[in-house]
């Protein structure tokens, strides 16, 4: 577990979306979700319900 899994983490929470959270911390989509990804595989649990 990383810090900044745990930030990104805390951002999307915050905001509510992978694309307002990636904004807001400047990274791309795409990685902001994997990290989080990485982080829910982890902890062995989903930590968001996603809509597709």
């Amino acid at each position: 577990m990383e810090l900044r899994q745990l930030r990104y983490f805390a951002e999307v929470a915050h905001v509510g979306s992978f694309l307002g959270a990636a904004n807001r911390l400047d990274v791309a989509q795409p990685s902001l979700w994997r990290q989080v990804k990485a982080l829910e595989a982890e902890l062995g649990v989903p930590l968001f319900e996603r809509s597709w």
